[in-house]
């Protein structure tokens, strides 16, 4: 039986279909409502799961749902904070309701991307591993000893926020100096720009890059600045989890080498302790697929 699956961010909506093997059979995206209530936002994720019902042609074995967070796993409630609207927000229940009869099982986004990539993606035979999104955003989700690890909360694995600057600029999470903020793309392309980077209107994160590629300094030092905040990051994480793998994905990470290559090197600089020296930073494998499958992984033995 094929499995639905929810991948629900601030920019975009995606429901799927998972078969056993973990292959993708159906997957489709709606817009994330800007500036909309709670109810307006809901009704794009009912209209997916219609839509996903009709495509599976019968019986699902049960619904995974990846959110954006902050999450509360006990309570089934989330409160992203790219979803203003939605505080508390009780989407395990309402999915449930939407599904009668069928089991619903929630995650934060970054586990679920981290567990897809576990499964089927460029994290295939790690036993401890991070899976992160660099993007407008930095997430992540970890797989310690071959499993999902959610923590107390359903909140593990917030590695955007581990902070790098202790005096650094505030973030969305209410701290400030956090690794996002440093690293993500928006924040790059803004110090970039704060600092002489002659850009046409509009630049973003994939000019950024390009420029980068093409020899602009500053385009490369905003890159390696944010190289630089992950490997601090990564470093952490990995010498507190004791990690083998960190698997990274989303729109910066597309990059390639403009990123990875400055990131390793600062990886090895920080990476003192002899059990963490090989740690290894990989690309992602399943691009913006990987949350929809991970979230059918929250039903199987096979990660």
């Amino acid at each position: 039986m094929l499995t639905l699956t929810l991948d629900i961010g601030g920019t975009k909506i995606a429901a799927g279909l998972v078969d056993p093997s973990g292959a993708l059979v159906h997957a489709a995206t709606l817009p994330t409502p800007k500036g909309q209530d709670a109810e307006q936002v809901w009704a794009v994720i009912q209209r997916l799961i219609a839509d996903a019902v009709q495509a599976a042609g019968g019986p699902v074995r049960g619904v995974g749902i990846g959110s954006a967070g902050p999450i509360d796993l006990a309570a089934g409630t989330v409160n992203p904070i790219n979803i203003p609207s939605w505080r508390d927000f009780p989407l395990r229940e309402r999915v449930a309701a939407a599904m009668p009869g069928v089991p619903v099982q929630l995650a934060g986004d970054g586990v679920c991307m981290a567990l897809g990539e576990h499964w089927r993606g460029a994290g295939r035979g790690a036993r401890f591993m991070l899976g992160m999104v660099v993007s407008t955003g930095v997430g992540g989700g970890l797989v310690l000893d071959g499993a999902p690890y959610h923590g107390r909360t359903g909140n593990a694995g917030h590695v955007g926020h581990v902070v790098v600057e202790f005096d650094g600029q505030p973030c969305s999470c209410g701290g400030h100096g956090c690794v996002e903020t440093v690293a993500a793309g928006p924040w790059m392309t803004r110090w970039a720009l704060a600092h002489g980077w002659a850009a046409p209107l509009g630049a973003d994160a994939a000019l950024l890059a390009a420029a980068a590629e093409a020899g602009d300094a500053l385009a490369v030092k905003a890159f390696r600045r944010g190289a630089t905040a992950l490997a601090a990051m990564i470093a952490s994480v990995g010498a507190v989890c004791d990690l083998d793998l960190v698997v990274i994905g989303g729109g910066v990470a597309k990059s390639g080498a403009t990123l990875f290559d400055p990131l390793r090197e600062a990886l090895a600089g920080y990476a003192g302790l002899e059990f963490i020296r090989g740690l290894r930073v990989v690309p992602a494998a399943l691009g913006g697929d990987a949350g929809l499958i991970g979230a059918a992984a929250l039903f199987t033995s096979a990660t």
